[in-house]
């Protein structure tokens, strides 16, 4: 083989070993880089996985403080939310402000009586005039519904025993006179010795005797109407008001005793109910009745009650007057409710101190927080009042007027905290 095949034949060779090499020095720094990349990888994969794994745990624990925090926050909240239940939180000027009224509890229940009754003139406001002698009517001077004044002539009468006892009077007032004169003249005599004391005497108790009778005779003429020496009798009304009924008309007749006219004052009325004796027996005066009338209702006060002879059921009469306000015109219907208290130790409160929250009846207790709502077993409403059968102790102070607003701001809150 001649010298220059020889060198082709090594540079062959070194161009394959050349190649050779760096083909596997290519391959071994790739398959490097990648096992570097890898192991860059596995390293940067195990810190994030250490990251992951520390953010892991960061977030649980931050959850499970969180979670804590959070049941704490809870829990206090339920605490707070329990120990809040029921409560107003108010203050006194807020109290007052609202117009909310605080009060004790009150002892001794009650029932409830409804009555009928009707208004009527007062006692005393009313008269009914009648002919003090029988005679004949002359004149009738007043209708229905004519007004007059104590005194006032009604009707007048014309009487012969009415002129009789005019007669009578005047002959019983001379002889009284007759006699004073013969006492004034023994008083003299005697004196002078003419007439014995026996006979001065004896005249003194003659004078005596003619004064009685005619101070007699003068007062049967007064009763019956002062006629004058005709037999004319006039009638009066001794009271001021209206008339009402007329029962008597001109050229009638009526005897002593006959009713002639009413009258009555329609200023001065009063209420009247008729009631069960034993009803009777156990109201007292001052006693309250809530009446309803052709005008509406109003609240009137018992002035007594007792048996009714009247009555011949054995019912009794129950009277009252208004508190404030006039009367219907007397005549009228009226219905009324009257409270039979109860000797007993039963607690109570005004009508307006209980109030119905999700279907419970309570009543909001004052303290110094506010109120609280405090569920109660209501019992029997007498008048104004409501019996408190269980709940409470009877130290308690209540809200009474108003207590409404309590009960809407306790709904109020209670749906807030709901939201």
């Amino acid at each position: 083989m001649n010298t220059n095949t020889r060198r082709l034949m090594l540079a062959a060779a070194l161009l394959i070993a050349l190649a050779a090499g760096f083909g596997l020095a290519r391959l071994t720094g790739g398959q490097d880089a990648e096992t570097s990349h890898a192991a860059h990888s596995d390293d940067d994969g195990h810190a994030s996985h250490g990251d992951d794994q520390a953010q892991e745990s960061h977030a649980d624990h931050g959850a499970e403080d969180g979670h804590d925090e959070k049941g704490d926050h809870d829990d206090h909240g339920d605490e707070a939310a329990e120990g809040e239940e029921g409560l107003v939180a108010l203050t006194q000027q807020q109290i007052e402000a609202s117009g909310i009224q605080v009060v004790a509890l009150g002892r001794g229940g009650g029932s409830e009586t409804r009555l009928s009754g009707r208004v009527e003139s007062a006692i005393g406001a009313r008269a009914s005039v009648a002919a003090s002698v029988g005679g004949r009517v002359e004149r009738v001077i007043v209708a229905p519904g004519t007004p007059v004044r104590a005194g006032q002539p009604l009707a007048v009468i014309v009487s012969g025993e009415a002129a009789t006892m005019r007669a009578g009077a005047e002959a019983a007032r001379a002889e009284a006179e007759a006699a004073r004169l013969v006492y004034q003249r023994d008083q003299a005599l005697v004196t002078q010795g003419v007439v014995a004391r026996q006979e001065l005497e004896a005249s003194r108790a003659r004078s005596l005797a003619a004064d009685a009778a005619a101070r007699a005779a003068a007062a049967q003429v007064a009763a019956a109407g002062s006629p004058n020496a005709g037999g004319r009798v006039t009638i009066s009304s001794p009271v001021p008001g209206v008339v009402g009924a007329v029962q008597v008309t001109p050229g009638g007749f009526v005897a002593a005793g006959d009713l002639v006219a009413n009258v009555a004052d329609p200023a001065q009325t009063e209420l009247v109910f008729s009631a069960p004796p034993a009803l009777a027996a156990q109201i007292a005066p001052d006693a309250r009745i809530e009446v309803t009338g052709a005008n509406g209702s109003f609240s009137a006060v018992v002035i007594g009650a007792a048996a009714d002879v009247r009555e011949q059921g054995g019912m009794a009469i129950i009277r009252a007057r208004p508190e404030s306000g006039p009367l219907p015109p007397a005549g009228s219907p009226v219905s009324g409710v009257v409270v039979a208290e109860a000797k007993d130790d039963t607690l109570t409160v005004p009508a307006d101190a209980v109030q119905t929250v999700e279907g419970r009846s309570v009543v909001f207790v004052a303290g110094d927080d506010g109120f609280r709502a405090t569920p109660v077993l209501a019992g029997r409403r007498a008048g104004s009042r409501i019996e408190i059968l269980n709940g409470l102790s009877g130290d308690e102070r209540v809200a009474a007027t108003n207590a409404f607003l309590l009960k809407a701001e306790l709904a109020k809150g209670e749906a807030e905290h709901g939201h």
